[in-house]
């Protein structure tokens, strides 16, 4: 899979209540999720989003609560890929389980600057900063995880799977 877009720098520890403040939780619609996004940390993130922007951000992005909302709302929100240092572990599951692709990679983060074009081929683990020139490899995708990625997420896989086998 390929992406391209424009990033979104932020720092560590960024958190699901952040992400997606809790309340807003009392719907799971996705696109009431999405206009929330990001809101108590950059106000003005949802209007200067944009369908395949990149969020780029330092260490342990997604702590706090276990909330499959988050990658939700960021997904919903126009955001194709995230790309840390490292994630939260739970909310790294509940990303690939939703279809949001993300990857680990401490020297891109360490060089992309908001604002900058990024191009991510997450079946070599490319990771271009087209702004700079630079190039960064991350892990690519298992195939497993790039085919969940690339339906939507893990119930979509599995629904069609389970058509394809008539059940």
């Amino acid at each position: 899979m390929n992406f391209e877009g424009k990033a979104f720098r932020y720092g560590r520890d960024i958190d699901t209540d952040v992400i997606i403040p809790a309340r807003y939780l009392n719907t799971s619609d996705p696109k009431e999720l999405a206009k929330h996004c990001m809101e108590d940390l950059d106000k003005t993130f949802v209007e200067r989003v944009a369908p395949g922007d990149i969020i780029v951000a330092e260490e342990n992005f997604g702590c706090g609560s276990s909330r499959e909302h988050a990658p939700i709302a960021i997904k919903e929100a126009g955001v194709s890929v995230v790309i840390a240092k490292s994630f939260a572990r739970i909310f790294y599951r509940n990303s690939i389980n939703t279809g949001l692709a993300i990857m680990e990679c401490p020297e891109a983060v360490d060089a992309i600057k908001e604002g900058d074009a990024v191009k991510v081929d997450t079946d070599s683990g490319i990771i271009v900063d087209e702004t700079t020139g630079k190039e960064f490899k991350a892990q690519p995708f298992p195939p497993f995880v790039a085919e969940i990625i690339e339906k939507g997420g893990l119930v979509n896989r599995w629904k069609e799977k389970l058509a394809e086998e008539g059940k």
